[in-house]
């Protein structure tokens, strides 16, 4: 025999799920995305990128490079964007005093450069990448807000993209849905 207990709570998760159901197609996809964590925080899809990525433990030098480069606004409009997230991990590979360099005020447009080559228009999810690097015959291009493009890979499941200077960064957590756009964290940071 069931009790009151369980029935009400049987009763509550059918509705749930009959409320996702119907609000499916009346919402976008990423509003019913799960909320990933990165970098010890949960990544809301209801969140643009600037509100997300200020929580990340992991992206403490990106945002702090952002904020340097006066991209702040502008990642935080209604883009879409896509955005390749590298991690303080990234950005300690750098030569050392690389990133204290770039963050100096006199270095603003170098580093803007830099940045806005993580960044492509539109949203491209793990899925669509793939696609470009599928249709491309095993690589692909993508043009970034800075103007020169990125290829792209797949090896297996693994997304990877490619500077123009031959280095190599993989997505290591893939379709952190923004509500101006997607993001995914790279292991490697990117120069045109």
């Amino acid at each position: 025999m069931i009790n009151a207990h369980a029935r009400r709570s049987a009763a509550s998760t059918i509705a749930a799920v009959a409320l996702a159901f119907s609000m499916g197609a009346a919402f976008p996809v990423a509003a019913l995305a799960k909320n990933p964590m990165v970098g010890g925080a949960p990544m809301y899809a209801s969140k643009n990128i600037v509100e997300n990525a200020v929580n990340s433990k992991d992206h403490t030098t990106l945002v702090a490079a952002v904020k340097a480069a006066g991209l702040v606004d502008t990642l935080a409009s209604a883009g879409p964007f896509t955005v390749f997230a590298p991690t303080n991990a990234a950005f300690a590979k750098l030569p050392a005093g690389t990133v204290e360099t770039l963050v100096k005020p006199e270095n603003k447009a170098t580093l803007t450069s830099i940045l806005t080559y993580h960044v492509v228009p539109g949203t491209l999810t793990a899925k669509d990448l793939m696609k470009i690097a599928k249709d491309g015959g095993g690589e692909g291009q993508i043009k970034t807000v800075q103007g020169t493009p990125l290829v792209v890979q797949t090896k297996g499941k693994a997304v990877y993209l490619t500077d123009t200077k031959g280095n190599t960064a993989k997505v290591t957590i893939a379709n952190v849905m923004q509500s101006n756009g997607v993001i995914h964290v790279i292991n490697g940071v990117l120069q045109p």
